[in-house]
């Protein structure tokens, strides 16, 4: 896989970039968090026009067809900027998800709304006991004359609130199946995240769905297909969060002054500013390493490739805000500056699509194979 941008992505990127700059400013995101439930329909709308929420989709269906390499350049600068639209639930593992398992008739109807931004998806997979384990599911699908019939609780939707349906797992036969249900068939209660996203659960009370609802009876598979694109984009997002917050950083100990000389300039504080760095590359390290597993055909080795990505990235993560939130001092704590959102973000980076204890375990697995 080459990583060098190619033009058409360095455009793409320069325009993420520009409109980051200049619409979707600090302020602009913290009203969207705080005012319009993390979700603002004009943002997502030029987005799509921007060709974000297309990207991945195939041309068939209205997209463009990209690949996992431009999907990173995408989620760098969105990460950079603490985008709070869909675009990883919806665009990414959701777009993945109808793409490589659903049917035909699904394919059409929702690829070209997907991509046009018309439409957002959630995938509605953890349950209160299933601790990011896709298979644990205890939500059943029965068969009726109409279609099924579905009954469950889910939780931690990632912006369920602003789905127009959702990718459910649920038990058909005693194995792990995929659902297209729509947003009626559930009672979904929304809250916010730390890290001025949103979530929510839902419950299905015996959720009447038509025949052609179901996506797979390998749900699992088609499960893990989006799960993986996930991690992938989140990885990346990461990396450009912290590429991000240390630039900020490194802004404020060049104009911060104790004593009547810049902070910048004591070398102590130049130290840690370089293990930021380093543990910034080693992320965008990782934010590759995460995009080439998706060419993988190994399952094995991109489950190693995927899990080692996402731990690494996560440490990473963590590191970079707890220290750019030390070398800000007192003003790191406030809620006035930018530096909180970086450091809260970049904390959920850990616990998103699995953890590091969950990963470890599925990095041991895969190696074991």
């Amino acid at each position: 896989m080459d990583f060098n941008y190619s033009e058409e992505q360095r455009m793409l990127a320069d325009s993420l970039h520009r409109f980051i700059d200049t619409t979707y400013t600090f302020g602009v995101r913290r009203g969207i968090a705080r005012e319009s439930g993390g979700f603002d329909r004009d943002i997502w709308a030029t987005l799509a026009e921007m060709g974000v929420t297309g990207l991945t989709v195939p041309a068939d269906f209205g997209g463009f067809g990209e690949g996992p390499a431009s999907q990173l350049v995408v989620q760098r600068e969105l990460g950079r900027g603490l985008v709070l639209e869909p675009v990883n639930p919806s665009a990414v593992m959701a777009t993945a998800i109808l793409a490589g398992h659903g049917t035909a008739a699904q394919r059409a109807k929702w690829l070209p709304a997907l991509a046009s931004g018309e439409r957002v998806l959630a995938i509605a997979y953890l349950e209160p006991e299933s601790r990011y384990r896709p298979e644990a599911v205890q939500a059943t699908a029965r068969r009726s004359d109409h279609g099924y019939v579905l009954d469950g609780v889910k939780s931690l939707a990632w912006h369920g609130d602003a789905a127009h349906a959702f990718l459910v797992s649920a038990r058909l036969d005693g194995e792990v199946a995929l659902f297209l249900a729509p947003r009626e068939a559930a009672t979904v209660i929304a809250y916010p995240t730390i890290d001025g996203m949103r979530g929510a659960d839902l419950r299905f009370d015996g959720a009447r769905l038509p025949a052609e609802a179901l996506v797979s009876i390998d749900g699992l598979a088609a499960l893990q297909h989006g799960l993986d694109h996930g991690i992938a984009a989140q990885c990346a997002a990461a990396a450009g969060a912290m590429e991000r917050l240390i630039e900020i950083t490194a802004e404020y100990l060049r104009t911060r002054r104790q004593f009547g000389v810049a902070l910048a300039t004591l070398q102590a504080l130049q130290h840690r500013m370089a293990d930021m760095l380093v543990q910034k590359e080693l992320a965008l390290s990782m934010a590759y390493v995460a995009a080439q597993a998706m060419d993988e055909s190994d399952p094995a080795a991109r489950q190693r490739m995927l899990s080692g990505a996402k731990i690494t990235t996560a440490r990473a993560a963590r590191f970079v805000g707890q220290q750019a939130v030390q070398l800000h001092g007192g003003m790191g704590m406030t809620d006035e500056l930018e530096v909180g959102d970086y450091f809260k973000f970049l904390t959920m980076t850990d616990v998103l699509l699995g953890d590091t204890d969950f990963h470890m375990e599925r990095y041991g697995a895969a190696m074991a194979v």
